[in-house]
């Protein structure tokens, strides 16, 4: 397959869409018929803390940072029933995946959506002013229903977070993989290469992984600094798993 076929990106139907029901529409929105492109993987995911810290890491220590988490996360719209804290997560693949995407789904902000693009996804979104301790108007969160990667690289990098190489058939791989040799363990976020009381293993020897994520670990082992954060690594192993909540 060449490489304009490969071309990816992530999409995440977020808690307000599947709360107003909108699950349906979104998808027909984005079926192959209006795109072009094809399915390559999806999931449905119990968002952690972990996944979503690493997710929305450009964000951090912004305003809205804590109240992004708790949206992705599912709190906000479920507050009471955590069997409903979940996000549907997509790998879309064909030609100009991530622009088609972008296109369909419509500016960040649904106020601006709604001006420039009605009849966008997230012009039926809405913005949620943030308010500190004090009841002042602190920022805002954009809830928009729907994420779509940006562009091609964090397109890369938020599919490598969100999937494992075995959660996407093999003739569809985008990224090089890589059989692992070795066992890997986190314990208090920390890389461990053996097993001690506590730790989690999170990738055994023989299991197909993500190239860059090895490299990673590598680098990582060796005390060297790293490209990303061992919890952008281990995030996608962990989820749905009950210990991470």
């Amino acid at each position: 397959m060449n490489k304009k076929m490969l071309e990816q990106t992530l999409v995440l139907i977020k808690p307000d869409a599947l709360k107003n029901s909108l699950t349906g529409y979104i998808l027909s929105q984005l079926s192959e018929f209006h795109t072009g492109l094809r399915f390559a993987a999806t999931k449905i995911v119990h968002v952690s803390k972990m996944l979503a810290e690493e997710h929305y890491a450009e964000h951090k220590g912004k305003v809205f940072f804590p109240s992004l988490l708790e949206y992705i996360m599912g709190n906000l719209h479920y507050p009471e029933q955590p069997e409903k804290h979940r996000v549907i997560a997509i790998v879309y693949q064909g030609p100009d995946a991530v622009k088609k995407m972008r296109d369909i789904v419509g500016p960040t902000n649904p106020h601006i959506a709604r001006e420039q693009k009605p009849g966008c996804i997230r012009a039926l979104g809405t913005v949620v002013p943030i308010k500190d301790a004090a009841g002042n108007v602190v920022g805002e969160r954009m809830d928009n229903l729907i994420h779509a990667s940006a562009n091609d690289s964090d397109a890369e990098r938020e599919i490598k977070l969100w999937f494992k190489p075995n959660d996407i058939p093999p003739f569809m791989h985008a990224y090089p993989t890589e059989a692992s040799k070795e066992y890997y363990y986190m314990k208090d976020h920390k890389l461990s290469m053996k097993e001690e009381p506590g730790s989690l293993c999170f990738i055994v020897p023989g299991e197909t992984v993500w190239k860059s994520d090895l490299e990673t670990l590598r680098l990582l082992q060796q005390g060297s600094s790293a490209p990303c954060t061992l919890e952008t690594v281990v995030a996608k192993y962990f989820i749905n798993e009950k210990q991470m909540g």
